[in-house]
Order: structure tokens, then sequence, then C-alpha cells
């Protein structure tokens, strides 16, 4: 006779794999896509939807399983969990449609976040989750934790990019990039005005400002430096914890305005999810 634990045992052994459905296979969707072909525990690659329909299914087409490529609609009722690897307007224009479904979310375009307080309620009301990766930064743990019960004071983030790392932001609208021979800062202000003045460019700021004192007491100053070839971002935070300094160098990938740790942390995201041991929060 099997003892309840044993029932317990066998029932998490043949728990059914977790669905995963991707919106954007750009810069970030491909390697993730490609890492949830190849196999994690857990989870299971349910399809992917994207703009350029015939080259997102020649992509897929070359996967281990060759998952499909699916319409909006199809993803949404095959997946369990989206993951959003596209901007923030597709986010915008999706995200209520599948937290409404209890679907949970994957967020790399966590700027939209701020200015969308109500998807968090909506989540809660459905049994949804949404996620946000660490992606371009490190030390969102250490935020967390010191933001417990007021411990947190200040937090400043410094980013500096190659200019064309910024091309295409509302906040260089106006501005020659190409004509920039040293540093300069191009902004200085909040995480939620930063978030709306680059909204493809500084998403790390927004989650460094929710792990920490929100986007209104989150500063940002942001720089077009032509002397490097990596998005450089150091974080500053002070309190009643002692004093956190981080500092890293991102290698952009295929697309300059997106470091590679951005599609390396939503993979190691995504294996958490099904793994046995966790490590940090």
């Amino acid at each position: 006779m099997i003892s309840r634990k044993g029932v317990a045992t066998v029932a998490r052994m043949i728990r059914p794999a977790r669905r995963v459905g991707i919106l954007g296979l750009g810069a970030i969707g491909r390697p993730v896509a490609r890492a949830l072909a190849a196999g994690m525990p857990g989870l299971v690659l349910a399809g992917a939807t994207s703009l350029g329909a015939d080259r997102a299914r020649a992509f897929l087409a070359n996967l281990p399983g060759a998952p499909p490529f699916l319409g909006f609609e199809a993803l949404l009722e095959r997946a369990d969990i989206v993951v959003e690897a596209a901007t923030q307007a597709a986010l915008v224009e999706y995200a209520p449609a599948i937290l409404e479904a209890g679907r949970d979310l994957v967020v790399l375009s966590v700027g939209a976040l701020l200015d969308h307080p109500e998807w968090v309620e909506r989540a809660a009301a459905r049994g949804a989750r949404i996620h946000a990766p660490s992606a371009a930064i490190a030390g969102l743990d250490g935020l967390k934790g010191a933001a417990v019960n007021g411990h947190l004071d200040a937090v400043v983030m410094e980013t500096r990019k190659p200019p064309r790392g910024l091309a295409g932001a509302p906040g260089v609208t106006g501005l020659d990039l190409g004509a920039i021979t040293a540093p300069t800062l191009v902004f200085e202000g909040t995480a939620r005005e930063a978030c709306r003045a680059f909204p493809a460019n500084v998403n790390v700021v927004a989650a460094v400002s929710l792990a920490g004192l929100g986007p209104d007491r989150t500063c940002i100053r942001i720089h077009a430096d032509p002397s490097i070839d990596r998005n450089r971002h150091t974080l500053i935070a002070e309190g009643a914890f002692g004093r956190l300094r981080l500092e890293i160098e991102n290698v952009p990938s295929e697309n300059p305005r997106t470091g590679k740790l951005a599609y390396l942390s939503t993979i190691a995201y995504l294996r958490d999810l099904g793994a046995p041991l966790r490590i940090g929060t």
C-alpha cells in the first residue's frame, strides 16, 4: 500500500509540464525559444507569435519538435504561461487579455508596469501571476531585502550606452546621436519618467524601482557614451541596511538596445519555475 507521502511524490512526478507561449521572436524571444525547445524540467514550448510571420515560422521549424507559429488567440488557448519578449506597446495591447484568461505573464518590457498597476489587481482576481526577471541588472534580491520595513532610503542608477543603443527613443528626439563625440548626459530624472522617455532602452530601471523604493523615488541618469561598446549600469542603494553598489557591463545582443544578460536571465528564471531547488528570492 502506498503511503500518503508516496502518493504526493507520485503526483508531483506525473504533474503535467506547464505550457509556455512566447510573444515576440526578436533578440530575446529567439534564444528563450531555443532554450525551451531544447528542454526545461516542468516546461514545454507550446508555440510563439510574432510580427513577421514567415520569418517566425522558418525559425520555429528549425527548433527541436518544431513548435507552431500561432495567432494570439490560439497562443492564449494553448499556453499556461506567456513570455512577453516584444515591446511596451505590444504588452499594453495584450497583457489585459492574458491576465483576464488567468495566464501567468513573464514581462520583459517592465516599464509598462509602472503605468498599469491595475494589471496586478487583474492578475490577483484571476489567479494569475506577473513575473519580472532581473533581465539586464543584478542585485534585485538585495534591494527587495533592504526595502523590508523601510530599511532602504535612496536608490540611484547611472546608465551608459553607446549612442546607437539609444536610437529611436522619444527621450533623444531632436538629438543627433551620430554627432556625439564625448560622454553626454541625455537624461536625469525618476524611473517613471525614464521609462516613458526610453521605453525600449531602460526597462532595467523599472525592475530596480519595483524591487526597491518605487518609480517616483528611484533616480536615474542616462549617458550616451561613444567611447564604450557595452551597456553599463551602476546602481547605488543606501539605507539602514548599509550600502549596496553594483556595476555591470552587458554585451549588447543583436539588438543594440538589449544586453545578452536580458535573455540569459529570462532563461534562468524560467528554469527556476520548474526546478526543485531555487537560489535567491
